[in-house]
Parts: structure tokens; sequence; C-alpha cells
């Protein structure tokens, strides 16, 4: 029987925690951020991002028709401990951006809008355990929601939608994802035609997809799969750029270029195994991996490094 990729429905979900403990989306700071750091990281938002809000009794109001609460707790959500002078402050930024650019459009609008959007489960951007719809197998790939069309300064970048945007936009957030689950393989399926015309099987964004999204796709996982024989690898170090035939890539291109991107835009930090069922990240240390030579014609004779 076929794996399948396991769903999210919030934080208690028995697939939802990483492995050691560590949650998805939350990798920051040893300590909680306090209600002073709170306060001030959004004061900072505020000044710096000029983002329009009013501090409350109980958090902030984001004023417009109609106007969004947002709570104390939920800011603390956003900033998932990180720093609130650097990464806290642009999670906390997008969120409340999200939070009153959803609330601006209509129900139907607003679904209209949704895309699905693939991130590494660590990511700094990640939303939390309640945006993610789905885990690829492998505990590396996050997929949720997000919406195009939203931000007045870039309409085609795709903003993360955090879970309470859709709960009081009124979207039942299952039938949202599987529209969003068909678009993602018709690109996926497009995709394909696209690497396997590339000598170096680069994979770039498409339609509203970045690369990293699109690995969310079975149907692109399948094919890259089944043309390198049964299990591909991959190398996608920033979230719109990727190569998938790493014998035309220095091996160690993908760590590298994943260190010098920035945080927000990195992909995968190391090289992935796909397979149509899975996308698993090459544990570091150790021997390399030489996925790049071919297969012999006697393979029970290759050299073997038991473990």
């Amino acid at each position: 029987m076929p794996a399948v990729s396991r769903v999210h429905r919030g934080p208690g979900h028995p697939a939802g925690a990483l492995p050691g403990g560590t949650s998805a989306g939350t990798v920051g700071r040893m300590r909680p951020t306090t209600a002073t750091e709170l306060r001030r990281a959004v004061l900072a938002v505020s000044v710096l991002h000029d983002v329009d809000l009013e501090p409350a009794e109980h958090g902030v109001v984001l004023p417009g028709s109609p106007a969004v609460s947002v709570s104390w707790d939920e800011c603390r959500r956003a900033l998932a401990d990180h720093d609130p002078q650097a990464t806290g402050r642009r999670r906390l930024t997008d969120w409340l951006q999200a939070r009153r650019w959803a609330a601006d459009h209509s129900t139907p609008d607003l679904r209209e809008r949704l895309r699905p959007v693939g991130l590494p489960v660590r990511h700094v951007l990640h939303p939390g355990l309640d945006w993610v719809r789905e885990r690829v197998l492998g505990d590396a790939l996050d997929l949720g929601l997000g919406a195009v069309d939203l931000d007045p300064a870039d309409p085609d970048r795709v903003v993360l939608l955090p879970a309470p945007a859709l709960d009081a936009a009124g979207l039942a957030p299952g039938e949202a994802w599987a529209e969003a689950v068909a678009l993602l393989e018709r690109l996926g399926a497009l995709a394909v035609e696209r690497v396997r015309r590339e000598p170096r099987g680069v994979l770039r964004p498409l339609g509203d997809c970045d690369a990293v999204t699109l690995l969310g796709s079975r149907v692109l996982r399948s094919a890259l799969a089944r043309d390198a024989g049964g299990m591909a690898a991959a190398v996608v170090p920033m979230r719109r750029r990727g190569w998938t035939r790493l014998r035309q890539v220095d091996p160690a291109f993908g760590p590298a270029a994943a260190e010098a991107t920035d945080p927000v835009d990195r992909g995968f930090d190391r090289p992935l195994l796909v397979t149509a069922d899975e996308l698993t990240v090459v544990a570091p240390g150790g021997r390399h991996l030489f996925l790049r030579d071919p297969v012999g014609d006697e393979p029970w004779a290759t050299e073997v490094l038991y473990r």
C-alpha cells in the first residue's frame, strides 16, 4: 500500500512534532518573549515597516473596515520565540499585514486568491503547525495556504496566511486545501515537462508556486524519481531555484548557495533525496552520497560502508 502524506489538523496532531521535540516554525531563542519585548516589537513594526496599528489593552487593533483585533497571545505566536529585533520582527510584520489584507476581501474573493505554499519545516517564516495542511513524508517539507494579489506593493507575491486569518474569513480549510492541491498537481505536471528539457534539470517557479512549493507535487516527485531509476537527488538552496541533475552540479554548491542566501529566501541547506512519496534532507556528516554516479551492471559488487 503506497505511503501517503500526513495532514496536520493543529498543534495536537500526532504527526505534528519534529524529530527531537522541536515544532515546525519555532526555531528561535531559548527563552520566551517577554511582555516588554513584545510591545517593543509591535512598536518597531509600526514605525519601521509602516504598519498602521493601535495598541489596546489585550493586543493591537488594525484599523480598517472591518477593524481587526489581534491579541497579545497571537502576536507572541507570530514571533515564535524568534529575536523580536531581528527575524521575529519580520515574522510579526508579515503576520499582521496578512491579517489586515485578508480582512479587506470578502470570503469568495479571498478563496479565489488562495494558493499552495511549501516551506522547509524549520524555515524562519514558517507560521506554525496550525498553518500546515500537509507534511510530505520525510519531515522536510510543510505545505499550507497563502494568497496572491494581497500585497499592494507586490501583487505577484504569495502572502502566507496564518490560521487566524483563514478562521476570520470563514474559510473551510479542508475544501480550500483540496482546491490548492489540485492546482499544485497541475503545475507539477507542467514542471515535469520543463525540467526534462533542461540539461541540468533546473526547477524554476511556475504559476504562483516557487521551486520549494513545486516539490510538494506528487506528480513532480514521481517523475523525478522515475527518471532517476527509483530515487532522485536534488539541491534546492533557495526558494526560487533548484537543480535535479546533480552530475552537472558541484556537490558543494547546494550548501554554499543556501548559506549565501537570505534566510527569508532560503530553501533547503542540504541536498534532498526524492521519491514519489518522500522528500528527505541528507543528514550532515559522514561520507558523501555519490548519487550522481550511474548504477553499475553489478550493484551487488558495489563497495558499501555498513553503519
